[in-house]
């Protein structure tokens, strides 16, 4: 632990005072792939975040996390490759779901001499040896932890889906509360994951959101729920809500319904609900209280959905943020009637440490 703080005082010294300069998410914003999948250094806050649910061919489990976050420090220009104009943090998480264990690690750089960043030529982001390679038609990760690794290959199954309406995922009243939102909803994936030394070949499904912003939140919301989920009959739901500090909700919660074509329909607040359905767990280590089960309503797409979790323990205890739960999830459903099931995974920022966090969703 001491050693992190130290390494966080050694960022200071070349840190600048944060400028003023950076741009909001606006409307209107036209995107363009590839390039709206790397980076955009004009806004303070961005982030790539890739989950999914995996199984190995004698059925054994797995949830996996990989997430590499900018957050802008400076834009003043420099020729000091040691000056930080963006610090770089990363998370690495394993649900060991058959064998109910939970690892996770993170870590924070500079970009200094190539020690992290984003690289549109190589198609490359990283942050030390987490890496992932973002080209056309595929997606590769790979990450090195204590107890685990990962070697991932990802190939889209259905186009960008951009969230919210007219450019922006509005997150509060009032203009520049809001993102620029990609998502990935289905990306099927396959490769090793090695735990404790013993390699699995594993295949499945992913998910990989992408926001760009700069101040999303506003002052009074403390935290968010957010729920990606991946159904058998080849359709997804992202469905978020935001929380103030005395424990209403913003009225700017919102979601996205992908249809098994890749159609993207936009679900605004009153489309939908989501409630917390009991069986609270609460982390020993951070003395949080979580809802680990929810309910959800569309009655405009005749569909219900339950969500449970199969590993309660999947609280990501951070140095460098706040703590979080984020971890997989199973579904199960009824639309008009016939059950459907599916997969997908849970965040719930906001309990562990009340106020906003440095990197909101």
């Amino acid at each position: 632990m001491k050693s992190k703080w130290i390494a966080l005082l050694l960022l200071v010294p070349l840190c600048a005072p944060a400028q003023t300069t950076y741009q909001s998410a606006q409307p209107g914003y036209r995107y363009e792939f590839p390039r709206d999948h790397f980076n955009h250094e004009g806004y303070q806050t961005e982030w790539w975040y890739y989950t999914g649910n995996l199984s190995s061919s004698d059925g054994h489990r797995f949830g996996f996390e990989l997430t590499f976050f900018r957050q802008g420090v400076s834009r003043e220009p420099s020729t000091n490759p040691w000056f930080v104009s963006d610090l770089w943090m990363a998370h690495l998480a394993l649900s060991d779901l058959t064998g109910q264990k939970f690892y996770h690690e993170e870590r924070l750089n500079r970009s200094g001499p190539g020690l992290a960043g984003v690289d549109e030529p190589s198609a490359q982001i990283w942050n030390g040896n987490w890496q992932g390679l973002i080209r056309p038609g595929e997606h590769d990760l790979s990450a090195v932890a204590s107890s685990f690794q990962i070697n991932l290959k990802l190939i889209p199954a259905k186009p960008p889906v951009i969230h919210g309406q007219n450019g922006i995922s509005q997150k509060a009243e009032g203009a520049g509360h809001a993102s620029h939102y990609i998502s990935l909803t289905r990306l099927q994936t396959s490769g090793i994951i090695t735990l404790n030394g013993k390699p699995y070949t594993v295949d499945g499904a992913s998910w990989m959101d992408h926001e760009f912003f700069t101040g999303s939140m506003a002052d009074t919301e403390s935290g968010w729920d957010w729920l990606s989920i991946q159904l058998e009959d080849n359709s997804e739901l992202m469905l978020y809500r935001l929380r103030h500090r005395d424990g209403t909700l913003d009225p700017y919660f919102s979601g996205t319904f992908i249809d098994p074509q890749g159609r993207a329909t936009f679900l605004p607040l009153r489309d939908f609900t989501m409630t917390p359905a009991g069986d609270n767990w609460t982390s020993p280590r951070t003395k949080a209280t979580y809802p680990e089960r929810w309910h959800i309503s569309i009655p405009k797409l005749s569909l219900d959905l339950d969500v449970t979790t199969p590993l309660r323990e999947q609280e990501l205890v951070a140095t460098y943020g706040p703590s979080y739960w984020e971890g997989s999830v199973n579904i199960s459903a009824k639309r008009a009637g016939a059950a459907l099931h599916g997969l997908g995974y849970l965040e719930m920022t906001g309990y562990a440490s009340p106020g906003q966090s440095v990197l909101p969703r």
